[in-house]
């Protein structure tokens, strides 16, 4: 993946640079080269008050130590699992049974044994997947005047092709060019994001949380990436996977179960960011970290939702 695109952290800022290919279809390959390269805006400065500033560390504070907790919580329950199904002592083997037949009742979970409520929403899933994002369909440019309206409420909804829609995160004028790989789903995603988690979706886009770096990631096009790599990571076309296999439990209880793991990945990429005071040349370092920590989530046992995974509590 060639890539000449940047943002730099601005109150109304832009984001230009060569076209791209997103994505290819070969794993995490797609994901090793940079997404994000050195452009040449200045960025505005911004005056706060005192007050205004203790109020942004206690935020900032507030924020860091709840995504500490959420990957303490992870890794705990990890350590644990590793603790108890490798000891040899009497307990060791007698909670261990449970969780080695579930492994094998998984590892047997294939889409040829799902409910038929499994097979329907993972029918639709794989649906949605293969849905080119079209900009000459009337539906599709409904979703991004729709996704434009969720972020700026209060302002005048531009044109199709305008310089304004580099300030969400889009490469140019034309945000139809950006959805090549991620097709039509990534922008269902972005929308959904914004309708259900209005909070958490404005903050991203503002990057109002923790100390920004100079060069910021492109939100809308950082949305793409987020979109395709969960595509990658769960492999909904075989599902034998241990995250697709435990996603497939997840969208039996909530057929929308996609859509939120999008917004809890995306929440919990800027907490990473954040974290690892990333810059814009660890973009895609910091995906690959985020596909960990879900994989890593989505081990966990006892959960019957996305929303028991610990990064949901990221989610405002």
């Amino acid at each position: 993946m060639s890539s000449r695109t940047l943002r730099r952290r601005l109150h109304h800022g832009d984001v230009d640079g060569k076209r791209q290919e997103h994505f290819e279809t070969s794993g995490l390959d797609s994901l090793s080269e940079p997404l994000l390269v050195e452009d040449d805006y200045i960025e505005n400065k911004k005056i706060c008050t005192l007050e205004d500033l203790w109020d942004d560390e206690r935020k900032k504070a507030q924020f860091h130590w709840t995504f500490i907790f959420s990957n303490l919580i992870a890794e705990w329950a990890q350590w644990l699992a590793n603790v108890v199904l490798g000891s040899g002592s009497l307990i060791g083997r007698l909670l261990s049974f449970p969780s080695t037949a579930l492994n094998m009742q998984n590892n047997r979970m294939l889409p040829s044994s799902l409910s038929p409520l499994q097979e329907e929403r993972l029918r639709n899933l794989r649906q949605r997947l293969e849905v080119p994002f079209d900009g000459s369909k009337t539906e599709h440019q409904d979703a991004l005047k729709q996704l434009w309206k969720l972020a700026y409420p209060n302002r005048e909804l531009p044109s199709l092709k305008s310089e304004l829609w580099k300030e969400m995160g889009w490469q140019g004028s034309d945000p139809s060019t950006d959805f090549r790989g991620g097709g039509f789903i990534s922008l269902e995603n972005l929308i959904y994001f914004a309708t259900k988690y209005p909070d958490s979706f404005q903050r991203l886009l503002h990057k109002q949380d923790g100390t920004r770096a100079e060069w910021e990631y492109p939100f809308a096009v950082a949305g793409i990436n987020i979109s395709f790599m969960l595509a990658q990571m769960l492999n909904l076309q075989s599902a034998s996977s241990l995250p697709g296999i435990r996603f497939l439990q997840l969208l039996e209880e909530d057929e929308m179960a996609f859509d939120i793991l999008y917004c809890v990945a995306f929440q919990m990429m800027d907490a990473q960011w954040l974290a690892k005071r990333a810059t814009y040349m660890e973009f895609n370092d910091v995906l690959k970290s985020t596909r960990t920590q879900l994989e890593r989530e989505l081990a966990l046992e006892d959960t019957s939702s996305v929303k028991d995974l610990p990064s949901y509590n990221l989610l405002r």
